[in-house]
């Protein structure tokens, strides 16, 4: 069991950098599209990879423009907002 675990993780190291690569886009546009609410550049790139979870489990494979990255960046990005938005509100709340 754990070898085949390791096997997965081993043989899609390029999905793992894909998936990075695709959360730093929607991190740092994100960040441009929210200005004020951004959490520097690594905050952001952080941000938009659990953007791109959190937008993958809100829209649910809703979008389709026909090209699997741009609609992987897109979903991500949606999360990424949103969190963004989220996160700068209760930021805002506990500094006052």
């Amino acid at each position: 069991m754990l070898s085949s675990l390791f096997v997965l993780l081993a043989v899609d190291i390029v999905g793992w950098i894909i998936f990075l690569a695709i959360g730093a886009i929607a991190g740092w546009l994100a960040g441009q599209i929210m200005k004020g609410f951004g959490f520097g550049l690594i905050g952001n790139i952080i941000v938009g990879i659990i953007g791109g979870i959190f937008g993958g489990w809100l829209l649910g494979g809703m979008i389709n423009l026909g090209n699997a990255y741009v609609n992987a960046i897109l979903t991500a990005v949606i999360g990424a907002v949103i969190l963004l938005f989220i996160a700068g509100l209760i930021s805002k709340m506990l500094n006052k």
